[in-house]
């Protein structure tokens, strides 16, 4: 079994997370990015399983690097949720969203934004921290790299941002149009953006308010990922 997801260890994390939160039970767990290799490994949905029986959890899912983690992962009837990147930039997991919905299970779509790259603001002389990943972990360098700009190369990023801008309407920030992209699939249950203050937490949401995106501003969406950012990610994740 990978190391750390043995039910011993995941028992003890769960009976830590309710002592330090002072609860009875935690309303949802998701294993965090597991190894590949633990979707096959049976023993650790079984203990997931065996403490929402115990009433511990009340449900449990899964955080998925890759398409094919989280076809494997919906296999498991216990498993409710499963948190996946899925944005303009990452149009891959379109379909296995779908799945999901026809199973019932939740889907909680992380890094819509592509690190922040979708809200337009960024330029090439944009500088960043020397703790932030967005810095140190272009090439996968500290982690998978797929969690970074949502694995697209900074420059070929920009320029298709450029190509994006003529779409977004006027009453909308481009950070609002690439949020109502993806609620446009219906699968989506929840969208979680970042935000450094009330304002842009505000905005993320009044996404769900604007009117859905146009067939043709789709289709152009669509060529463009085609046509310039699948080469880089459509078969890595």
């Amino acid at each position: 079994m990978a190391q750390g997801y043995t039910a011993a260890n995941l028992n003890a994390f769960v009976d830590r997370s309710l002592k330090n939160l002072e609860m009875e039970r935690l309303d949802l767990v998701q294993l965090h990015c597991p190894p590949t290799e633990v979707y096959y490994q049976p023993e650790v949905f079984d203990a997931m399983d065996r403490m929402v029986a115990a009433g511990k959890i009340s449900s449990y899912g899964v955080s998925v690097e890759k398409v094919e983690e989280g076809l494997k992962a919906i296999e498991y009837p216990g498993v409710k949720s499963v948190q996946i990147i899925y944005n303009i930039f990452r149009q891959r997991p379109a379909r296995f969203i779908q799945e999901a919905r026809d199973r019932g299970v939740a889907v909680i779509v992380r890094v819509p934004l592509a690190s922040g790259l979708l809200t337009g603001k960024m330029t090439r002389e944009t500088t960043f921290a020397a703790n932030d990943h967005r810095l140190f972990n272009r090439n996968g360098e500290a982690f998978d790299k797929g969690e970074t700009f949502a694995g697209v190369p900074y420059d070929v990023a920009l320029e298709a941002v450029d190509e994006i801008r003529s779409l977004v309407p006027q009453n909308a920030t481009m950070a609002q149009f690439a949020l109502r992209w993806i609620l446009m699939n219906d699968g989506v249950t929840t969208v979680i953006p970042g935000a450094k203050n009330a304002a842009q937490a505000k905005a993320n949401a009044e996404a769900s308010e604007l009117p859905p995106l146009t067939d043709s501003a789709m289709e152009v969406l669509r060529a463009l990922y085609l046509q310039k950012i699948a080469p880089f990610v459509h078969q890595q994740w």
